[in-house]
């Protein structure tokens, strides 16, 4: 199964994290297929940007998004 998740980057303490469509079998940080936006919680306001022609590519596909994911792309106005 294909999902769309957060790929954790930067350094200890300092989050930074890419959205990014894997297979579900695959590691949290390792291999993905394509890397859709990115989402840095600690900027004020949080800055979220994602390709929408990528994202709704995979969700029209069947990729299913994380939770997490759902929320940010409401927030995106990707998911209605």
């Amino acid at each position: 199964m294909v999902k769309i998740r957060l790929k954790r980057m930067g350094a200890n303490k300092k989050p930074f994290y890419r959205v990014v469509v894997a297979d579900s079998r695959s590691p949290r940080d390792g291999r993905f297929i394509e890397e859709v936006g990115y989402y840095n919680p600690l900027t004020e306001p949080p800055v979220i940007k994602i390709d929408e022609e990528k994202a709704n590519k995979w969700l029209a596909n069947g990729a299913q998004p994380t939770d997490t994911v759902k929320a940010l792309f409401k927030k995106a106005g990707i998911i209605k």
